[in-house]
Order: structure tokens, then sequence, then C-alpha cells
């Protein structure tokens, strides 16, 4: 093997891509925000290869699931932050539900006193998350099927399916993976109802903290299972004995996750101050600008799996980046408004964000109908994309009054959420045969974490 091609020397460059970076975080130096948002992206783009590496390692020592939650986890650990930031700012400048009820939308909007801009940081709050959430869907989970059909023509991806029809290729998706599937569906549901309690409170918080680690509980039960295409970095750190694999695995998940977590927050701002400095509003840049910097490295990992023709792994790394953003994130800027306010609160929002909460809701509630047969064609990462991005695109062109129409953006939220409905509802009714299948392996996999038989695969069989 050559030198230059030695898996080591990959590990290198990636980590050289986040050298500079590194420089500029211990020198405290301001380089620009042109600059400033170049090389914290170089950094990302390092760190998800490092991030990648060490998952697809760790899958030789504990159950493939776990790894993938590992990976899902600190991958968007920004977000996470950017969401916290906004909450505790909330907390702490007394953002109750009287207070802000208190204020007219133009006060909160206008940020006019301190309350008002306490009340105006936790609706930033709940559109970070929901933008982040809908990201994830609308472009990650279209765009990595499209790109997975796209390799295939070189990787020779063996979960992709080609079929006649206008773009009927499908990427397949592993069975295993109905365990998160139920999970998500399940968040979703509670999703409905939390803008009916008039903010985020301490149930939502013990009911979908509480949904995650039981599935984190429940996928550590899994049996470890050796993938037959690794190859390059994780296939050369595999042959590693103990202690040095794991050690190899955590040094990777440390380095790449404390990179990501101090590159992402400068990255997203940069980001922001551009888009501000051109004329686009401020709420839109946080919304959907500062979410997108901060799912990059998501997507980069999933990206990197899928050139490997490991689209299953990719997408199990999307759907369990939905999970835990879905019920860990939405739990966890709970307790940290909580803190700030020195007592057990509700984080409030407005009727803008409820509808934002039940699009977003919506979208997830459509999108689990495409996958409920566990798989996903181009067609219908078409029609994800496409309602995606159309609704970005008029709030977008509402906001700058560049068009107008005859509903508000608040019902155009509301009619969008409709359309998700009505499309996911058709999908569970016409493939209601493989949803029963999907409950029915998710409380398989349950039976077998707790030492009981399964049920539904005799059953089948």
């Amino acid at each position: 093997m050559s030198r230059l091609r030695h898996p080591l020397v990959a590990v290198a460059v990636a980590a050289a891509l986040t050298a500079p970076w590194v420089a500029v975080f211990l020198t405290g130096a301001h380089p620009g925000i042109v600059a400033e948002v170049a090389i914290s992206g170089v950094a990302i783009l390092g760190a998800s290869f490092l991030l990648a590496w060490g998952a697809e390692t760790a899958e030789k020592d504990v159950p493939r699931a776990f790894a993938i939650a590992v990976l899902a986890v600190l991958a968007v650990a920004p977000e996470y932050a950017v969401d916290a930031l906004y909450a505790w700012s909330a907390g702490a400048g007394g953002a109750t539900a009287e207070a802000c009820a208190a204020l007219s939308p133009g006060q909160i909007e206008a940020q006019a006193t301190p309350v008002a801009e306490a009340c105006h940081d936790a609706n930033l709050a709940i559109a970070n998350m929901t933008g982040a959430n809908r990201i994830l869907i609308g472009i990650g989970w279209a765009g990595i099927a499209a790109f997975t059909v796209w390799r295939s023509f070189d990787t020779r991806d063996p979960a992709v399916v080609n079929r006649e029809g206008w773009l009927g290729d499908a990427v397949q998706l592993d069975e295993d993976i109905a365990t998160e599937i139920t999970f998500l569906f399940l968040a979703t549901a509670w999703a409905f109802a939390v803008p009916l309690g008039g903010g985020i409170d301490v149930l939502d918080t013990l009911l979908l903290v509480g949904l995650y680690v039981a599935y984190i509980g429940l996928v550590l039960k899994s049996d470890v299972e050796q993938s037959e295409h690794t190859v390059g970095v994780p296939k050369y750190l595999q042959g590693w004995s103990l202690p040095w694999r794991p050690l190899a695995v955590l040094t990777l998940f440390a380095y790449s996750g404390a990179m990501i977590f101090i590159a992402v927050e400068p990255f997203a701002h940069g980001l922001e101050v551009i888009g501000v400095q051109n004329g686009v509003p401020e709420f839109f840049m946080i919304q959907w600008v500062a979410p997108l910097a901060s799912e990059s490295p998501e997507l980069i990992v999933v990206a990197v799996l899928v050139n490997k023709a490991r689209s299953t792994a990719g997408f199990n790394a999307l759907i369990s980046s939905k999970l835990n953003q879905w019920t860990l994130l939405i739990g966890t800027i709970a307790v940290v408004y909580s803190l700030a306010l020195g007592s057990v609160g509700t984080l409030p929002f407005d009727a803008r964000q409820s509808a934002e909460i039940w699009i977003t809701a919506g979208q997830s509630f459509f999108a689990l109908a495409l996958l409920c047969n566990f798989e996903i064609s181009i067609r219908e990462a078409v029609v994800l994309f496409v309602l995606f991005i159309s609704q970005v695109l008029l709030e977008f062109a509402l906001i700058r009054s560049l068009i107008e129409l005859p509903i508000s953006s608040h019902d155009l939220l509301l009619a969008y959420t409709a359309v998700y409905l009505v499309l996911g509802t058709a999908l569970f009714v016409k493939r209601r045969d493989s949803l029963r299948r999907l409950f029915g392996l998710a409380g398989d996999a349950v039976r077998t974490a707790v030492g009981r038989e399964p049920v539904y695969m005799e059953q089948a069989d």
C-alpha cells in the first residue's frame, strides 16, 4: 500500500481541514465574516468525515443502531446549543405565558421591552427547532434518497431497486429500522398536542425525553452485527486490537464532536449576518439558514455513508437524528428555559409558532407514511422536497412583499399542514398492511429486548 493511500493519511487530511479553525478559536482571532464562514465550514467538513469513520468503526463493538444514535446526537449537537441559547434568554428575561400574552405581536416583534425581547427569543427557539426538523426531512431525507439512486450507478448499492415508471427507482430500507420509525411515529402523534397546552411544559419533557431514553435502552440490547461493506479508514481501525480500537473510536467521537460544536455556531451566525446584510429578515435566517448550517455535519456524514454504498446506514442516521430532535431537543429546551427562569415553567410561544409546530408534525406524519413500507422512491422524494421548498419560498415571498395571497402567512402554514395530513392519511390507508407489519416488527424488537419470544414473525411464518 502506498504511504499516501494509507488510511491514517486520510485521517490526517481530515484533521488538517479542522486545523485553521482550531487556530482561530484558540487565538481568538477575527478574520472577518466571510473568512470565518469559510474556515469554520471547512472544519465542519473535516470533522464530519472523522465522525462518520468513528461511527462505522464502532459497529464492530456495539449495536449498529446505538453507534448511529451516538453519531446522530453528536452531529446535531450544535442545533441543541443554538436552541438552548434562545430558551435560556427567554427564561432569564421572564418570558412567561402571562407576560407574553400581555404584549401585542408588534411589541414582541419590535422587542420593545426586555420582556418583549425575551418573548421574541422564546419564539425564535421554536422557529429554530421547527426549521431544523423540517430541513432534515425536506432536504435531508429527500436529497439523500435522490443522491443514493444517482450514486448507485457507480456504487451498485444493493439497497437501490430499479423500477419502471416516472422516477420509479427506490431506496429500500432495512426492516430493522421499524423500531426507530415506530418511536418517531409516537413522538409525532404527541407533537400535534403540544400547541394545545400553550407551550412546552414538564409533561412534554417527561414524555418526549422518556421516549428517547426507552429507545436507547432498546437498541442497547440489540445484537452486534458486522457490516460487509466497511472499507477504508473504518476497516483499518476495526482491525486494531483491544483496547486501541475503542480508544480510537472515542478519540474520533470526542474530537469531531467538539470541533462540530465550536465551529457550527460561528458558521451559522456568519451566514445569518451575511443574509441580514443582504436584506434577508433575521427571523427567516434563524428559522432556515442557521438550522441548515447546523444540520450540515449530519448531511455530510450521511453522504459519506451513501458514497460507500451504505445507504441503509445513512437513512438510519437520518431517521435517528429526526427522532432525537423530535424528542430530546423539544424536551431539553423546556428544561433549559426552566433553569433560566428559576422555577419549573412552560416555554411560551405565539400562534404563529403553534402553526409551525403543526406543519412540522404534519410533514413528519407524511414522511412516515412514505417510509412505512420500508422504501422511498425518487418520485416520493420529489414530492417531499417540493412541498417543503414551495412553502419556504412562499413564506419568503410574503415576508418580502414580493407576492400577495388571499391568506396570511399563518393560514398558509395551516393549509400546508392540511395537505400533509390528507396525503399522509391516504398513504397510511393504502399501505395499512405495511403499517401493521411495521408495528409488528417493532413489537417483536421490544419483546426480544425484554427476553420474550417474538410474536409477529411467528404468526407471519
